[in-house]
């Protein structure tokens, strides 16, 4: 596996635990259709959650969260679409929030959580 891949990896299982200690309940995790793919998918109370994780291991680049743009935004709609189709239950909203992870090289990583991006 590639560093990249790992550190995402990494930052993926960042955003899991902090989405378990919020109370969230975990829905699904790199869920597939054949439009993309969703990092992770929750339930806030009644309200369906698609998070976008993003993970840096500076700010070098930027912050994290800014690699998530207009055009992501949009396919992560539609992605949201999609698993709701496959869903038997309702719920009472959907929203995207992102979680920008970085990863210092000492230390613990950095969680910055964006609500309802789009």
């Amino acid at each position: 596996m590639a560093a990249k891949d790992e550190v995402g990896r990494y930052g993926e299982d960042v955003a899991e635990r902090h989405v378990r200690e919020l109370g969230w309940e975990l829905l699904a995790r790199n869920w597939r259709c054949p439009q993309g793919e969703i990092d992770i998918v929750a339930r806030d109370g009644g309200e369906l959650v698609v998070l976008e994780v993003k993970t840096r291991r500076s700010q070098t680049f930027g912050d994290p969260a800014e690699a998530v743009t207009g055009p992501k935004l949009a396919r992560l709609r539609r992605l949201a679409a999609a698993w709701l189709a496959q869903q038997e239950r309702a719920f009472a909203g959907v929203r995207i929030d992102v979680v920008a992870v970085t990863v210092p090289r000492a230390g613990a990583a950095q969680v910055e959580h964006l609500r309802g991006v789009a």
